[in-house]
């Protein structure tokens, strides 16, 4: 090594670590938060990273980033892999993190005993060896934390535990590596520097070492527990370390730890340790720094501490803030999840390059100028108006009464939490006003309205008001184009339904179960059917299948709605019920698959020659080349996602369908709103009207001999 220069001994002063927080992290932590830590503030094991200063006008920070956190079941082996493979810059270093429940216990915290409890577990790891083996717990940092989750914000606090030593340490010489070491030597150290980052993955994350120089100028690198094979044989000795401060005249805060480290197990006096830094990845000796440090521990406090095994050194490390402060830190992230806006020139960008060659048949102008009601702004309604955007529809109206919930906007994608605040917000202007940011040029209405429903009677003081409600659905169903049954409950899609057979209008229902969907469109009216619009494929289709409701024949010939198939007419379903009966409790995948299948099912009506009054079409009706640009146009859809499979299906209408059936759109259009009430008031008006009382009392009659055995086409009955 060069000859050293000499210099008055001065106290040694580190430069203080420094810590960067990525969004990531917090976002994660909210998750951890409300999903699995719930109320429980224990200690968190979590890990930081730094790695040597690459820049000379600034220094590294302790980063923590998402992987930081512990990794959930499963994750493990991925979460490994992401914090060590190709991360020769990012030297993980353990850390503890206590999350609080409120503001007032983070500002509660002693903070003072947490960081003497991490400073002794740093004092116990040298004393055991441990330190050694892993010198990053010389590192070992602190975290403290309140995530208010409400507001997407969070107050934090670092400590970076480093032990005082007493009398404190006097620097003799600090300069630059390069003059400390002859050419030869610094070559030597700057390969063997170089290697020992990159020979390894285990090596690199190494952020405490041995240097050995030799006196025939070659250099090695050794790890902590190599110190006594380093002695003798004239090996010159200096204790490196990743230094992530950029200081030219100071060394990094990790220095502290390493310095303590040395006087307990080696009972050094003068230590030569060595700041590495690189540039652009490579050991750069003009930034790194060399110094000398004289440390010592009086004769009497050395055996009081070889005595006592709960002794302690003092330690500091509380983070400073930017103004040199002792002072908590806080974060908001509320500004960066707000929704992002699209740019609106390229909103029909997928749409126009399918007609170049995909598609060459669509009509744009008729998606554009469509209108849409949607019957419930929920999960399938804000799905549903979503993917109506996609496809080009800009006249969209919802029509909901509820208000937006806590639980609604994980489930519900046109809402944010900001939407639940104060009681929560209409849910059909919350999405049209979420609409409208997605899309500015969205020609989106919201309708504050509860629809009417059978088994749900009407008290006389509330007459007039249902009533309303009722003209005013009317109305809006002779407006639209387009209508999408999207509710929660069976019997408020009955007015509806019948309401769009009156009108003959486009009616398509998605419904959910846990895990299953049905996606159908509805026949056309009964009283606007008209005969020179089926096809003979239709009709010959309907005579091979037949009608077991007994349906005459201008019945059978139309697809069936929603309700042709109950034998019972549509009652309350939401009275003494459990809160998951009243809820929709469905697998998260099943509303965005049936909400897109209802809008591809449209956009395939809109596509078709003779549009509602098209035939039902499934993969044995048609050929695999279907005529049509979009492919066949189904009845009905019905999937399953417990066995990932989906089945094409064709209903026919019944005579007694209690919302569509030629009986009751005529009784409707002959006594209009009294009707309705009437069947709001008692659902068994509809079964005696359709004919399903008297059938029920037939089949209650009829003797019938089942036989011993059982009928090989009993399924055909059903």
């Amino acid at each position: 090594m060069a000859e050293e220069s000499s210099s008055p001994s001065v106290l040694l002063q580190f430069a203080p670590f420094q810590s960067a927080v990525d969004d990531g992290f917090w976002r994660r932590l909210s998750s951890l938060k409300l999903d699995t830590l719930g109320i429980d503030q224990s200690p968190i094991p979590i890990t930081g990273f730094y790695a040597p200063c690459s820049n000379p006008q600034v220094s590294n920070y302790l980063t923590l980033l998402p992987e930081s956190l512990p990794p959930e079941a499963g994750e493990e082996a991925s979460v490994r892999g992401t914090l060590n493979l190709g991360n020769r810059n990012r030297c993980p270093v353990p850390g503890i993190l206590y999350n609080t429940n409120t503001l007032e216990s983070y500002r509660a915290i002693d903070k003072r005993s947490l960081l003497k409890a991490e400073a002794k577990k740093i004092w116990e790891e040298i004393n055991s060896g441990k330190a050694e083996e892993d010198s990053a717990v010389l590192s070992r940092f602190l975290l403290i934390s309140f995530a208010d989750l409400k507001k997407w914000s969070f107050h934090y606090w670092f400590a970076f535990p480093a032990l005082v030593l007493d009398p404190p340490a006097t620097l003799v010489n600090l300069q630059p590596a390069t003059q400390c070491f002859t050419l030869e030597e610094a070559e030597s150290l700057s390969a063997a520097c170089n290697k020992w980052r990159s020979s390894s993955l285990t090596a690199a994350d190494v952020p405490f070492f041995l240097v050995s120089v030799a006196s025939d100028s070659n250099v090695a690198i050794r790890p902590l527990r190599d110190w006594a094979v380093c002695q003798g044989d004239g090996r010159k000795l200096l204790f490196g370390f990743y230094d992530p401060c950029n200081l030219p005249n100071n060394p990094g805060w990790p220095l502290r730890n390493f310095l303590a480290l040395i006087c307990a197990r080696w009972s050094m006096e003068k230590v030569c340790f060595l700041c590495y830094r690189e540039k652009h990845g490579f050991a750069d000796l003009g930034l790194s720094l060399v110094g000398e440090a004289l440390i010592s521990v009086p004769q009497g406090r050395a055996a009081e501490i070889g005595k006592d095994t709960q002794y302690v050194p003092n330690a500091v490390g509380w983070e400073l803030n930017i103004e040199k402060k002792m002072v908590s830190r806080r974060i908001s992230l509320a500004q960066s999840m707000d929704p992002t806006r699209l740019a609106i020139s390229a909103a029909d960008l997928n749409l126009k390059l399918m007609r170049w060659r995909a598609l060459p048949s669509l009509n744009l102008n008729s998606l554009s100028t469509i209108k849409c009601l949607l019957l419930g702004a929920g999960t399938l309604g804000c799905q549903v108006a979503r993917v109506l955007m996609t496809w080009g529809v800009r006249k969209i109206t919802l029509l909901d009464s509820g208000r937006v919930a806590m639980s609604n906007p994980l489930r519900q994608s046109l809402y944010t939490f900001d939407d639940c605040l104060n009681g929560g917000n209409m849910k059909s202007v919350a999405a049209v006003n979420s609409l409208k940011r997605i899309f500015p040029a969205v020609e989106a209405e919201g309708v504050v309205m509860a629809i009417p429903m059978p088994g749900h009677p009407v008290p006389p003081q509330a007459e007039n008001s249902v009533l309303e409600d009722c003209r005013r659905l009317q109305d809006l169903i002779a407006s639209h184009d387009v209508v999408f049954l999207l509710t929660d409950t069976r019997e408020s899609r009955w007015l509806p339904t019948l309401l769009c057979a009156n009108s003959n209008k486009i009616a398509i229902t998605a419904a959910l179960g846990f895990n299953s969907y049905v996606v159908m469109r509805h026949g056309a009216g009964p009283l606007t059917c008209s005969s020179d619009v089926k096809s003979e494929a239709e009709d010959a289709l309907s005579s091979q299948i037949g009608n077991l409701s007994t349906a005459h024949v201008d019945e059978r010939q139309r697809l069936g709605c929603y309700f042709c198939n109950d034998v019972v007419a549509p009652i309350d379903s939401t009275s003494n019920r459990t809160l998951d009966q009243q809820c929709t409790v469905t697998r998260p995948g099943l509303a965005p698959i049936a909400s897109a299948i209802a809008v591809e099912l449209l956009v395939g009506i809109l596509h078709h020659p003779v549009g509602i009054h098209a035939p039902g079409e499934n993969a044995t009706t048609c050929s695999a080349t279907s005529e049509q640009p979009l492919g066949i146009l189904p009845h009905q859809i019905r999937g399953s996602l417990s066995q990932f499979n989906q089945m094409t299906l064709i209903g026919h209408s019944s005579n007694s369908c209690t919302a569509c059936c030629s009986n009751v759109v005529s009784e409707y259009r002959r006594r209009g709103m009294d009707f309705v009430l009437q069947a709001i008031n008692h659902p068994t008006y509809l079964e005696d009207l359709t004919g399903l009382t008297e059938l029920m009392k037939s089949m209650n009659t009829l003797d019938v001999d089942w036989g011993d055995e059982p009928d090989e086409n009993a399924d055909d009955m059903l």
